[in-house]
């Protein structure tokens, strides 16, 4: 099953070293990084923040050592990662699948 991996990173820095290291590895086939702004529930307070959203590429084989390359590089305490099946264009999806296997 191919999928997208949504990651949150709280700067560029820290999103661009994530997603080079999936993609490196051969765990995506390919990550796109954009800026978001977030409102959630932390410790008892709301809090707002600029962060980066990723959307990584990849077959769901691969989300287990996705997570724990994820959690290994990532700043926050406990980072966002959520797996999304997809259906698309079977071309391209064949693609994502070679890229990340």
């Amino acid at each position: 099953m191919l999928g997208i991996v949504y990651i949150t990173a709280g700067d560029m820095k820290n999103a661009s070293e994530i997603a080079r290291e999936l993609v490196s590895r051969r765990l995506a086939a390919c990550v796109n990084m954009f800026p978001i702004s977030s409102v959630f529930r932390w410790n008892d307070k709301i809090e707002e923040q600029n962060e980066i959203a990723l959307l990584v590429k990849t077959d769901s084989s691969r989300l287990d050592e996705i997570i724990t390359v994820v959690k290994s590089l990532h700043t926050y305490d406990l980072p966002a990662i959520e797996f999304w099946e997809i259906e698309g264009e079977q071309e391209y999806l064949d693609w994502v699948h070679v890229n990340s296997s």
